[in-house]
C-alpha cells in the first residue's frame, strides 16, 4: 500500500510544534476548522468548504498521545481509511516533524492529494510556528 512520507524541520521549540499539532485553535489555522482533543480516544472532525467531489469532512479518532513525542489518528473521508503519524524530534532547537499516512488503496487521487495537501499546510503551519 503506498505510503505519504513527509519529512519537516522547524526552527522552534518541541513544544511549540506539538502546540500548534495539539491545540484546536492552532491546528485549525493550518490544517481545517475541527474539534479535536488530545486524549486517546476522542472522535473528532476535520471540517472544510464543501465541493463538487468532497463533502469537506474527515472524520477521525485519536489513537496514541505521547506529549510532545507522537501524535497518531485515524484519517476518513471520501471513501478512504487511513492513519496519520506524526513523529516529532528536538535537536538544538530545531525540531523534526515525521508525518506518515498509511492505509491508502492506491496510488490514486487521495494519495496524491494527501501528500500535496500536507506539503501546503506544512507552510502553514510555519506561519502558525512563527506566531507562537
Amino acid at each position: 500500500m503506498p505510503t505519504v512520507s513527509l519529512d519537516f524541520h522547524f526552527n522552534r521549540p518541541i513544544e511549540r510544534v506539538w502546540l500548534a499539532l495539539t491545540d484546536p485553535k492552532k491546528l485549525a489555522k493550518w490544517v481545517m476548522e475541527n474539534d479535536f482533543k488530545p486524549i486517546v480516544g476522542h472522535k473528532f472532525q476535520f471540517r472544510t468548504e464543501p465541493n463538487p467531489v468532497w463533502d469537506g469532512i474527515v472524520h477521525s479518532e485519536v489513537l496514541v498521545v505521547d506529549q510532545p513525542n507522537k501524535l497518531f489518528y485515524t484519517w476518513e473521508t471520501a471513501g478512504e481509511s487511513t492513519t496519520v503519524t506524526w513523529t516529532l524530534k528536538e535537536m538544538d532547537g530545531t525540531t523534526h516533524l515525521h508525518l506518515e499516512q498509511i492505509g491508502f488503496e492506491n496510488e490514486g487521487h487521495a494519495y496524491h492529494g494527501a501528500k500535496q495537501g500536507w506539503t501546503l499546510m506544512a507552510k502553514k503551519l510555519d506561519q502558525v510556528l512563527a506566531e507562537l
